[in-house]
This record gives structure tokens, C-alpha cells and sequence, in this order.
């Protein structure tokens, strides 16, 4: 006759009980033993009593186990974080693609396009923000052309004082060095005997080269030179 079958419940006798746990757990530590050792498992059982008494198993040792099982824990832990950030990530990423998606369609309204669908109050708030717009620009635009006429002013002011300058600095050359009508006297007319004997000495005897020195020392009387043979 088979056994019946056992109701998973707790046992409220504490001597079936205590009887129970003691074939159970030596049939689980056996189990663990035989699955280690058939199937080349790392296998680790840890067993407390009612009354807080230890009894446990391991196949490779019990602290090495733990430590692997610690390792594991944290990888999976840390496995969950990434997981949750990636998550995190992509719902964010999924908000900025929906913001992106708005500014675009109303940076394309703003140039007047894709009006299709907009109430008239609709339009009315992309005028005034056209209208706010535009004043800006034109408020940009005359601050820029006030700037600009600044610097030209400025560079204007610095152009008549560095002619003023070099103005001055003419002046007082002048006053240095004051001009003069008299001629600056020529070779001829500093070594007159000179030319004259080179004249003689080289047998010169034209009568243009003559009249000239002769004009150059003033002598009206051209006969004179001709008749020196």
C-alpha cells in the first residue's frame, strides 16, 4: 500500500517536528552530496534549526563559495543598476526627441510654413512672437550702427590728431632749418682756375666750350679766349 500523501504544513508536535527535520535534513545534505559529485556542481547547503543550531554543506568549501556567491551578487546588482540606467536613459532620450519634435515644427511655423491645423489664437500668439522678434533684430541692428558711428568718430578724432601732429612736427623743421633764395654754387664756380687749365691743357679749342666758361666767369669778351693759341 503506498504511503499517502503529506500535507506541506507546520508540524505542531515539537516531537514529529523535531523527528521530521532530522531524517529531512540528512536526506537534503545527502542530495546536495550526490548532486556536487554526479553533475561536478558547486554546491553549498546552509541549515539552521528552531533552536538556532548550524548545519550546513559545501563541496569546494563553504567560505569559498560564499565569496563566489557574494561576487555574484554584486555582478548582478550591479547588472541591475546598468539595466535601470539604460532605462532611465532611454525615457530620457525619448523626452529630448520629443522636445526636439516641437521646436522643430515651430522653428518651421516661425518661417511661416506648415500653418495648417493652427486655431486663431493659435496664429495670433505666432504673430505677437514674430512681431517680438522682428523689434528684437531692430533693436540689435541700431545698437550695432550707433557702435559703429562710435568708431568712426573715435578714428576720425585719431586721424586730426596725428595730423596735427605731424603737422607740428613740419613746423618745427621749418624752423630749424629756414629756407633761402641764394643758389647753391656749383664745382666750377668754387675751383674757376681749375676748369680753365683743364681746358688749355686738353687742347680744347671750340669755340662753344670757350664761350661758355667764358660765360659761366661773366667775360663778355669772347675775342680774348679766341685769340690763346
Amino acid at each position: 500500500m503506498g504511503r499517502g500523501k503529506i500535507e506541506i504544513k507546520r508540524i505542531e508536535n515539537a516531537n514529529s517536528r523535531q523527528v521530521t527535520f532530522s531524517k529531512r535534513r540528512a536526506g537534503l545534505l545527502k542530495k546536495a552530496q550526490e548532486l556536487a559529485i554526479l553533475c561536478d556542481a558547486e554546491v553549498a547547503v546552509i541549515i539552521f534549526s528552531n533552536t538556532g543550531k548550524l548545519f550546513e554543506f559545501s563541496s569546494a568549501g563553504m567560505k569559498q563559495t560564499l565569496s563566489r556567491y557574494n561576487k555574484c551578487l554584486d555582478s548582478s546588482e550591479d547588472a541591475a543598476e546598468e539595466s535601470k540606467a539604460e532605462k532611465q536613459d532611454f525615457k530620457e532620450l525619448d523626452v529630448l526627441k520629443d522636445e526636439f519634435a516641437k521646436l522643430q515644427k515651430k522653428q518651421v511655423r516661425l518661417l511661416g510654413k506648415d500653418l495648417t491645423g493652427l486655431s486663431l489664437k493659435e496664429l495670433q500668439q505666432l504673430e505677437q512672437q514674430l512681431n517680438e522678434g522682428l523689434l528684437s533684430v531692430k533693436e540689435r541692428k541700431e545698437q550695432l550702427l550707433v557702435e559703429q558711428l562710435e568708431q568712426s568718430r573715435v578714428q576720425e578724432q585719431r586721424a586730426i590728431l596725428e595730423n596735427e601732429t605731424l603737422r607740428r612736427q613740419v613746423e618745427e623743421l621749418r624752423c630749424l632749418f629756414p629756407q633761402t633764395d641764394r643758389a647753391v654754387p656749383s664745382y666750377l664756380e668754387y675751383y674757376p682756375v681749375e676748369k680753365e687749365k683743364s681746358l688749355v691743357n686738353h687742347g680744347v679749342t671750340s669755340p662753344d666750350l670757350v664761350s661758355n666758361f667764358a660765360f659761366e666767369n661773366g667775360d663778355s669778351d669772347i675775342t680774348l679766349h679766341l685769340g690763346v693759341d
